[in-house]
């Protein structure tokens, strides 16, 4: 038996249903499927940072994009302008992923601040106005990788979570919106609350009730647990790194969040060569609790998968990502974040 079969075969032994989802070709168009929030409904697809594996992320094309490709939810992370609105970054940094360098007028604003406790030198959001931001344009984060993203550059302005929401308002089916804060604790050093400025938002837009449709998460635990009290919205906590989660831990996010966000090695490690090792039982303790599980983050590119699905030679080069998905899915998760929704979305349904 292969390795790709083994892993496949383990992972099914593992599965409440014990079958694995089968492979298909992406579809121009894919039938967009309906999220619930019972652990025996079809995995919903989260278009991570939009359809970021085409588009620069964090654009409104890139949310446009994923929405006509089919997916349930957009995640716009979120950080802090000058000025207190919430800006669609994946951090207070603009350096990567917009044209700063090319704005002379804004030079002097490079500086160097602490994030999490290191030391980051560039631009910050938190030091522009918003009619500032709005002069930028983006730029593709991996140009090397995503050519295709990256010929878009200076195209699309950046936008705002509002104007986010005011999109998504006029479309003509229910899309979600996962806002993720962004480095909460670093805006509370400097007197901000990316937590206050979000409930504001949500209250004022009469998008603060359980059933709205938008998710909140972040990387801190502390912070979801303050904009709990604020807002009744689903809220999960995302988890990086490898290694086992205690069942005592999950106690606890049980008795405070409805989801837990993992990358992807909590639910199957890799070893030191990037192979995959067993699948662990953390998605059926997680369900035991009434936690949803959800997982991050796919991409079709060889140098984000693991080594069992590379194909070719280079990292740029699409690997075998519909094995990935199609284990992940056999599972039992309830949610996957794909760079690339369409892929995402043709595994789950075919």
């Amino acid at each position: 038996m292969s390795r790709k079969g083994a892993l496949l075969r383990g992972a099914a032994a593992l599965a409440a249903a014990g079958a694995l989802i089968g492979l298909m070709a992406a579809p121009a168009a894919a039938k967009p499927h309906h999220p619930g929030h019972g652990h025996n409904d079809d995995p919903i697809v989260i278009a991570h940072r939009g359809a970021s594996g085409y588009l620069p992320e964090h654009t409104l094309e890139a949310y446009a994009l994923a929405v006509e490709l089919g997916a349930d939810v957009i995640e716009p992370d979120l950080v802090l302008t000058k000025d207190g609105e919430l800006l669609a970054r994946h951090e207070p940094v603009l350096d990567e992923t917009t044209d700063i360098a090319q704005h002379p007028e804004f030079a002097d604003r490079k500086t160097t601040k602490l994030v999490d406790g290191l030391p980051v030198t560039g631009f910050f959001a938190d030091d522009f106005t918003l009619a500032e931001l709005k002069t930028l344009r983006a730029e593709e984060r991996l140009p090397a990788v995503r050519p295709q993203s990256a010929a878009h550059d200076g195209e699309f302005e950046l936008v705002t979570y509002d104007e986010v929401l005011d999109f998504v308002d006029d479309l003509d089916r229910k899309v979600i919106t996962y806002p993720e804060m962004k480095h909460p604790s670093y805006y509370e050093d400097k007197g901000q609350s990316i937590e206050d400025a979000l409930a504001d938002l949500l209250e004022e837009r009469r998008l603060d009730k359980r059933r709205s449709p938008v998710w909140i998460q972040s990387f801190e635990y502390d912070s979801l647990l303050t904009i709990a009290e604020r807002v009744d919205n689903r809220i999960g906590l995302n988890i990086d790194g490898q290694g086992e989660i205690p069942d005592a831990r999950l106690d606890e996010y049980a008795e405070t969040l409805d989801t837990v966000s993992l990358n992807k090695n909590r639910i199957i490690p890799r070893d030191a060569n990037g192979y995959l090792l067993a699948p662990t039982d953390v998605v059926e303790r997680a369900h035991e609790r009434g936690l949803d599980v959800h997982v991050w983050t796919f991409r079709n590119e060889n140098q984000f998968l693991p080594a069992d699905f590379r194909e070719g030679s280079g990292g740029a080069t699409w690997g075998d990502f519909e094995a990935e998905y199609e284990l992940f899915y056999s599972l039992g998760v309830d949610a996957v974040f794909s760079d690339y929704p369409d892929k995402a979305i043709a595994a789950r349904d075919c």
